[in-house]
């Protein structure tokens, strides 16, 4: 599994690799009390943003992630970031996670976009046979959002991880196979060429 920095472009976004270049956009858009109000990360200040950056970029450095800076294509916007992480390369399978997008771009082909771009990297680049995403079990907006690009609800760990507010976290399990890649792409390229209309 080659795993090295790449950027993956669509019609509507750009995923680029990460580095504190892109620290001033990401507080434009990223210190957003809302964002993280479900997250085990909370970016209240542009220290926290570099530590969050500094953390991605060692994971990076260590080789278990490949963290991305998400721009709108039409405006060159950065709007969000993602990233694959918890790779595993001996059992050819990935995480994407750690996304998050600004609100004035939520419940657009962003983040269909981007996963499309990411799967089709995991699947056709890197030869994997499992994409794994997770969330909070109360986060229903990130639940429907990963049903709705064609994963599989797989089970849900109790008790997972703490919050830094303190609260006992249920993590729900959802995933994406080699074999059902075929059908999941064909699902994402037909939302994606549809006329956008922003989802409820």
């Amino acid at each position: 599994m080659p795993v090295t920095p790449v950027t993956l472009e669509g019609r509507f976004v750009r995923l680029e690799p990460l580095s504190m270049n892109h620290l001033a956009p990401l507080c434009e858009v990223g210190l957003d009390p809302e964002l993280w109000r479900m997250g085990l990360s909370v970016i209240e200040s542009q220290d926290d943003m570099t530590s969050y950056i500094a953390t991605a970029l060692q994971w990076q450095s260590e080789g278990t992630a490949l963290p991305f800076v998400t721009i709108e294509r039409s405006s060159g916007t950065v709007v969000g970031s993602t990233r694959f992480a918890n790779i595993d390369r001996m059992h050819r399978r990935v995480e994407i996670g750690w996304t998050w997008i600004a609100r004035p771009w939520q419940r657009t082909p962003i983040n269909t976009e981007a996963k499309y771009l990411m799967l089709t990297h995991a699947f056709e680049t890197l030869g994997c046979i499992r994409v794994e995403l997770k969330t909070d079990s109360m986060n229903e907006k990130s639940r429907n959002a990963m049903l709705r690009i064609g994963a599989k609800e797989e089970g849900t760990l109790r008790n997972h991880m703490i919050t830094r507010g303190g609260r006992i976290r249920h993590t729900v399990y959802f995933s994406t196979t080699n074999d059902e890649w075929p059908g999941v792409k064909r699902s994402l390229e037909e939302k994606l060429a549809r006329p956008f209309t922003r989802l409820a």
